[in-house]
C-alpha cells in the first residue's frame, strides 16, 4: 500500500486570511499553520523563479518532520524553451537548492503548455535529462498525450502521470504510470475557483484509495481563487482519515 497526502498548490493567498488562516496570523507563519492541518504542499513559486537554499532550508525546518513538498518545475524549461536544450536550465533549476528540502522533497511536477502536442523524442529526450535522485510527474495539458504510447514511455521512464482535474478545460487521464499518482484538482464545475461538493469528495476519496494500492498518492487542490482550497484539502483529509 502506498501512502496518501493532501494539500494545496500554494499556500499564501490573502483571500485564505481571516478565513482559513486565523485574522492576525503572521504571513511568516502560513506555511507552519497550514502543515499542521495538512501532509503536503504543493511549492509554485518554483514556477516562476528560482528560490534560494535558504528558502527551501526555512520550509523544510518550518513543518513537521512527516510532512512533505512538491515542487513545480520552472517554467522556463516547459514553457519558454518548451523543453529543448534545457540541460542549463535544468542544472540551475536544481542547483537552485531543491535538495535542502531533503527527505521532506516530493514529487517534481512539470506542467506543459497546452499548446504543447506530444512528441515521442521530444519527451524521451527530456526525461532522459531529469535527474533520478527524485520522482518526476508530468501534467500534459494537449489531448495528443492520451495515447497508449505516451503512457508506455512514462512508465518506461518511471515518469508519473498527473490526473488533472480542470472541469473539461485539459483532459485528464487517470492513469497510472509510475509509484506516483500526482492529482490537482482545478475546481469542480469552475476552473481555479468552485469548491467541490460532498459528493464529489467522496468519489475522490474512493480513487485515492483504489490508486494507494499500486503507488504513493499526492492531491493538491488548486481552486484557491475564492480560497476553497484549504477547506476542501482538510475536507478529504478527514474522508481519508489523515487527520480528525
Amino acid at each position: 500500500m502506498g501512502r496518501i497526502r493532501v494539500g494545496t498548490s500554494g499556500w499564501s493567498y490573502a483571500s485564505w486570511r481571516g478565513d482559513f488562516y486565523p485574522k492576525g496570523l503572521a504571513q511568516r507563519r502560513e506555511l507552519a499553520y497550514l502543515a499542521e492541518r495538512l501532509s503536503s504542499v504543493e511549492v509554485n513559486g518554483s514556477f516562476y523563479a528560482l528560490q534560494r537554499p535558504s528558502t527551501y532550508e526555512r520550509w523544510r525546518d518550518e513543518t513537521p518532520d512527516d510532512f512533505v513538498l512538491a515542487v513545480k518545475g520552472s517554467r522556463f524549461i516547459t514553457h519558454l524553451k518548451r523543453l529543448r536544450d534545457v540541460e542549463q536550465g535544468l542544472a540551475r533549476f536544481f542547483g537552485s537548492g531543491v535538495q535542502e528540502l531533503e527527505h521532506k522533497l516530493g514529487p517534481v511536477l512539470w506542467q506543459l503548455p497546452a499548446s504543447l502536442p506530444y512528441d515521442a523524442a521530444l519527451m524521451g529526450d527530456f526525461f532522459s535529462s531529469l535527474p533520478r535522485w527524485a520522482r518526476h510527474v508530468v501534467e500534459f495539458r494537449h489531448r495528443s498525450f492520451c495515447v497508449d504510447e505516451a503512457f508506455a514511455q512514462m512508465r518506461e521512464q518511471g515518469i508519473g502521470c498527473v490526473v488533472s482535474d480542470s472541469p473539461g478545460r485539459w483532459p485528464m487521464a487517470e492513469v497510472v504510470t509510475s509509484d506516483v499518482v500526482h492529482v490537482r484538482l482545478h475546481g469542480h464545475t469552475e476552473l481555479y475557483a468552485s469548491g467541490y461538493a460532498p459528493r464529489s469528495l467522496d468519489r475522490w476519496a474512493q480513487k485515492c484509495r483504489q490508486w494507494a494500492e499500486r503507488a504513493d498518492v499526492f492531491v493538491y487542490f488548486d481552486n484557491d481563487a475564492r480560497g476553497r482550497a484549504p477547506h476542501d484539502a482538510v475536507a478529504l483529509s478527514r474522508r481519508l482519515g489523515l487527520t480528525s
